[in-house]
């Protein structure tokens, strides 16, 4: 056996030993990049729904073609998956004995239901404030796409529960809260709202649609 196959074998052993302490809500997936389109060889746990064959994230493929053998591991960032399940990832570069990038070895970890029991454990926690005394909160944006993350999690905490284990009508509450937040005068958030949320782009105009019919109010402004 080829030695940079036998690492990739011996990864495979690590990646159980991952999942099996970790349970349910993690997965490891080891990517052979010597063929990025097929590279998926293995994947213990289910959590993004993957199969054998799959190919390598757009962001591992930046990566690589931006610094090469030089690509820097990128520890537990947020990805979100199709149904608007949050994972927190991990992503591992495999080197050979050259120094040769030859694989990803990516962890995956559905934080979904924590956060949902940390928001439960806010809002029994939490002291209400006098009504004639509101704090003042503001978190400093140092780009659109900041505002967009900030506004949608005081959203989302308004709600109660990530979007992810909402029914269609609170999704359609938090986007009513958006609405009043304002943050859909903000050109091209439909798409940033749909993948938070889960939903098609389409899904999100249309209980924009309702929302402003409600309220007496067009939708085209949006459309532009």
């Amino acid at each position: 056996m080829h030695k940079d196959q036998f690492l990739i074998e011996s990864l495979k052993q690590i990646a159980d030993g991952i999942t099996n302490t970790f349970g349910s809500n993690c997965e490891v997936a080891i990517h052979d990049l010597k063929n990025v389109t097929h590279s998926l060889v293995y994947i213990t746990g289910n959590v993004t729904n993957r199969q054998l064959g799959s190919p390598v994230t757009d962001a591992v493929i930046k990566e690589i073609v931006n610094h090469g053998n030089e690509a820097k591991d990128k520890y537990a960032f947020k990805t979100i998956t199709d149904d608007g399940r949050e994972i927190k990832s991990s992503t591992i570069f495999i080197r050979n004995e050259q120094g040769e990038v030859i694989a990803a070895f990516c962890i995956n970890f559905d934080v979904t239901d924590y956060l949902n029991a940390l928001q439960a454990l806010e809002m029994f926690a939490g002291i209400k404030p006098d009504k004639e005394s509101k704090p003042i909160s503001e978190k400093l944006a140092f780009s659109v796409d900041n505002t967009i993350e900030t506004l949608f999690e005081e959203a989302v905490k308004e709600v109660g529960k990530r979007p992810a284990t909402m029914t269609t009508d609170e999704k359609i509450n938090l986007v009513r809260l958006l609405e009043r937040k304002g943050i859909f005068q903000i050109k091209g958030v439909i798409n940033q709202v749909a993948l938070q949320l889960g939903v098609t782009n389409f899904t999100v105009y249309n209980y924009l649609k309702k929302i402003r019919a409600t309220n007496g109010s067009s939708i085209t402004d949006i459309l532009k």
